[in-house]
């Protein structure tokens, strides 16, 4: 009989995930078997999953090149089965894993990302991580405000947005004054116009103050969602460019309807994404009910 499958749940900012621990690269995970595990009626229940497997044994030849800098690679699906390029979230939590299971010991190290090696660190928060570098939509294809798309939510006008580029797409939509930000319906998919090759996650925005803003997220491959870390850095990213400053060193408060998160804009279009992440709960799934 096959042994069970062992996994380790966790979330930050209820952005949750189902950890997979793959030692020695035997394990593998189909597209299939995520999105089993992901389910939250027939599976575990997650937004995503994350394989834990050493960066030598990536199936992926630019991620077995980061093997120098990291020791653990990343290997994050979206709740769908599908592959993602980056968690601003699952990172933190993957961070935490690693430090619990003895995998890494000190409170600065590098992992492993299909957008590259990222350093994360022990911070009052919880862990922070260093995600590189942003980009903003191209300007040929934007208009004198930024604006390169519209965003369709539910059957009312569009709204403007802007894409964001943190290794992995964002459209962030900053809303007119006139719309409650917790009454428009994410139940399904906005519409986004003109279309992303390769999908986007889509961040409605609520300035609140100086330096802090509200956000709903529908996330590609999820729905929505009670957090994205990357889309946090898109919403303070994008909110900072529409007020006319990038300025290097500034701090942003995000709020998401599971907590609170801090981005701090770096160097070069580097970003920092900080917070909390929380392991509660390791278990097994039975090899018999697994998709092959």
């Amino acid at each position: 009989m096959a042994d069970p499958l062992t996994f380790t749940k966790g979330h930050g900012t209820e952005n949750d995930f189902v950890l997979v621990p793959d030692l020695d690269g035997a394990l593998g995970l189909s597209a299939g078997r995520a999105a089993f595990l992901a389910d939250r009626r027939a599976g575990v229940g997650g937004d995503g999953v994350i394989r834990v497997v050493p960066t030598e044994l990536a199936d992926e030849p630019a991620v077995r090149e980061q093997a120098d800098r990291a020791r653990w690679f990343m290997d994050y699906r979206n709740a769908d089965g599908s592959v993602a390029e980056m968690c601003g979230n699952g990172t933190r939590v993957f961070a935490a894993y690693l430090r619990r299971e003895g995998l890494e010991t000190g409170d600065a190290f590098t992992i492993a990302t299909r957008t590259g090696a990222r350093v994360v660190r022990a911070d009052a928060d919880g862990w922070a991580v260093d995600l590189g570098p942003w980009r903003l939509a191209d300007p040929q294809t934007a208009d004198r405000d930024g604006a390169d798309a519209l965003v369709h939510v539910g059957d009312g006008d569009p709204f403007s947005a802007i894409s964001v580029d943190l290794g992995n797409p964002h459209t962030v939509v900053a809303l007119p004054e006139d719309v409650d930000l917790g009454a428009l319906d994410l139940g399904r998919a906005p519409l986004v116009r003109p279309a992303p090759p390769n999908g986007t996650n889509v961040e409605l925005v609520r300035p609140i103050g100086p330096g802090h803003v509200a956000m709903r997220v529908h996330e590609r491959g999820v729905g929505e969602t009670r957090s994205c870390g990357t889309g946090a850095c898109a919403a303070a990213v994008a909110t900072s460019f529409w007020a006319g400053s990038l300025d290097t060193g500034s701090t942003w408060l995000v709020d998401v309807p599971g907590g609170r998160l801090t981005v701090r804009l770096l160097a070069d279009h580097g970003v920092e994404l900080a917070g909390p992440a929380v392991l509660v709960a390791d278990g097994t799934v039975p090899a018999e009910v697994l998709p092959a």
